[in-house]
């Protein structure tokens, strides 16, 4: 394919596929580890990717008005974790001189996650309430529905079609002809009453029965994880107010439990001081003699982050609160950090704001509060920028300094929680002062059923043949010996 279509490709996408195995064994899941049509499958993705410049898209190349509808954006996760990729269809309106821009827009949004989160699957929503025949393009709906067939490969856990009506059943009887059987079992048609099956009500807007209050705005772009996390007395939107509360909370919650006649609201006024101990402490902090690293470490510019991307909770049943980052800067000065999380009201995150030496690592300690559980929908993000040898590494400091630092000089890293059922967890967590190493990581564990699945899918295609093959066999015996039985009673007749 290279030798006759190398002038088809962009050179980035042949050195990643060269690079990255992940990606490769993502187009032969998809096409059942079958290597002829894998390789057709990256052909055509390829070229696609070239002819739509998939690897130069941003926000600046793309019409703003594109953004500013809201009739495409990311925002929230299903019961499963996965995210959200949302089509309000009664925002698109049919123009051919639109389609190129719009498709652009998807493979833009597409590619934006893709980066972001590694290429964890998503879930399609088809938001069509208040939708009519006005608002069918079902050209545009077969490009959306080639983007995970053809091109983002095992990239689709469903897509869950809202409130459909029932003038559009003709058009989407059209749709499932493209859809191959794999992907038809992913077709949710759901409406108020069932929705919540797949998504909860947390994320779901009201007209859907559920009690999420966003509000689609642009710009910036839709970051739901950390723009506006959730608290206890709603979203705040300034960032220094957030951590301030969150940081102030957490010291509150944690006093309570050691002195509980103490006075809350002296608790709230000591509370700077206390963060501040606090993270001088945890700098200072000694290591546990057996801690030690996760198995995979997420490699970036300014700091190496174990694990990689998933923080592993027990569930209620197993107990399991804490979890450990390590960071640990591999550059010549200090870097500054800083961790947020969508959920401030259920973890406590020590240090959450302050600087890592060059050369040396730091560690992060994830606790939940008493009477929470971890969460699939939660994340976390942890921001990183160089610092200037001349400045210092107290709050005050830290606090100018995130406030000054251009957007461009931070590194950005996520990590997703992942919640553990059995009482021996899979990745590296922290209870009672002591560390435990995994046996296998999640994503081990995930590729090993995958292929299982995989193994079990065919198993079952080469059952059906043999009961085919032996129903065949059996009728055509059984017309053998009818025919065996026809020609004796013939011979008979004759002779009698």
């Amino acid at each position: 394919y290279l030798l006759d279509k190398s002038d088809k490709y962009d050179s980035r996408d042949v050195e990643r596929l060269q690079q990255d195995d992940k990606w490769v064994e993502n187009y032969l899941i998809w096409r059942h580890d079958v290597v002829d049509d894998t390789l057709k499958m990256i052909d055509e993705s390829f070229q696609w990717r070239k002819e739509y410049t998939v690897n130069d898209l941003s926000e600046s190349v793309l019409p703003k008005w594109l953004f500013e509808i809201g009739a495409l954006f990311l925002h929230g996760y299903d019961k499963e974790g996965y995210k959200l990729f949302w089509f309000k269809v009664k925002h698109h309106t049919r123009d051919p001189k639109q389609q190129l821009d719009k498709k652009k827009l998807v493979a833009f949004w597409l590619e934006h996650y893709a980066k972001r989160d590694h290429g964890k699957p998503l879930t399609v929503v088809f938001d069509m309430a208040e939708t009519g025949i006005s608002h069918i393009d079902l050209d545009f709906v077969r490009f959306i529905v080639n983007c995970f067939t053809d091109y983002y490969p095992n990239f689709l856990t469903k897509i869950v079609i809202f409130e459909m009506p029932w003038i559009m059943n003709a058009a989407f009887k059209i749709v499932k002809g493209w859809l191959g059987p794999d992907a038809i079992s992913m077709l949710k048609f759901t409406n108020k009453s069932d929705v919540q099956e797949y998504i909860s009500g947390e994320y779901l807007p009201p007209h859907m029965g559920g009690t999420d209050s966003f509000k689609y705005s642009y710009p910036p772009l839709v970051d739901d994880d950390f723009q506006t996390p959730l608290c206890e007395n709603g979203p705040i939107t300034n960032e220094d107010e957030h951590e301030s509360k969150e940081e102030i909370d957490a010291d509150t919650k944690e006093t309570g439990e050691v002195n509980e006649v103490q006075n809350l609201n002296q608790k709230k006024m000591n509370s700077i001081e206390h963060i501040s101990k606090s993270e001088e402490t945890d700098k200072t902090e000694v290591k546990p003699k057996n801690a030690k690293k996760a198995l995979t470490t997420f490699k970036g510019p300014l700091l190496h982050i174990s694990p990689a991307e998933e923080l592993y909770f027990g569930s209620k049943e197993t107990g399991e609160k804490k979890c450990l980052i390590v960071l640990t800067n591999v550059t010549k000065n200090v870097v500054a950090f800083k961790v947020r999380t969508t959920a401030p009201e259920k973890y406590r995150v020590k240090p959450s704001n302050s600087s890592c030496e060059p050369g040396t690592s730091l560690d992060i300690i994830v606790s939940l509060h008493g009477g929470f559980a971890a969460s699939l929908q939660d994340r976390f993000l942890i921001m990183a920028a160089e610092m200037d040898q001349s400045s210092g590494a107290g709050v005050p400091e830290l606090t100018q300094f995130w406030k000054d630092v251009p957007r461009t000089k931070v590194m950005e890293h996520r990590l997703r929680c992942h919640v553990i059922e059995s009482s021996k967890p899979s990745s590296l967590t922290l209870k009672d002062n002591a560390f435990n190493i995994p046996a296998k990581t999640n994503e081990d564990l995930h590729m090993q059923l995958t292929s299982l699945l995989q193994i079990n899918k065919r198993l079952e295609e080469q059952m059906h043949r043999c009961l085919w093959f032996q129903q065949l066999s059996v009728v055509l015996s059984l017309l053998s010996v009818t025919v065996a039985a026809f020609c004796f009673y013939l011979a008979y007749a004759q002779r009698s």
